[in-house]
């Protein structure tokens, strides 16, 4: 078989967790249902580091759009447009999210993962 540079031509190896998912299929669940999916997964998944942190985040992201969401309707005529204009980020991040976690990326937004590895750090 022939090697590009030093590159080898064969996939990464799949990394399996405590649950027998791969890690990047475990990744991509952990944002299917938003933060429900990642609280099932932290739940069920205690040992790989990889998919607790992508079901953490996805618990803190998408918690934090809820309770914004929630918050800004209750602002008379202006509260919903807000809302509605914060779908299509919501969506795009949640698309965004699922396709770092499924290449094996441990994608961090900026703040929400940093409370994300913080949470997980102070579960252990």
């Amino acid at each position: 078989m022939a090697q590009k540079s030093g590159h080898s031509l064969r996939p990464k190896e799949a990394r399996f967790s405590s649950t027998g998912l791969q890690e990047n299929v475990g990744g991509l669940l952990a944002y299917s249902l938003v933060f429900i999916s990642g609280f099932v997964l932290l739940m069920v998944e205690k040992e790989n580091d990889y998919i607790r942190f992508h079901a953490m985040q996805a618990i803190v992201v998408f918690a934090s759009f809820f309770v914004f969401g929630m918050t800004v309707n209750l602002i008379p005529i202006i509260g919903p447009m807000i809302a509605l204009f914060t779908v299509p980020v919501a969506l795009s991040l949640w698309v965004l999210l699922m396709i770092k976690a499924y290449k094996g990326e441990r994608f961090h937004l900026s703040g929400l993962g940093k409370v994300a590895e913080f949470q997980l750090k102070q579960m252990k």
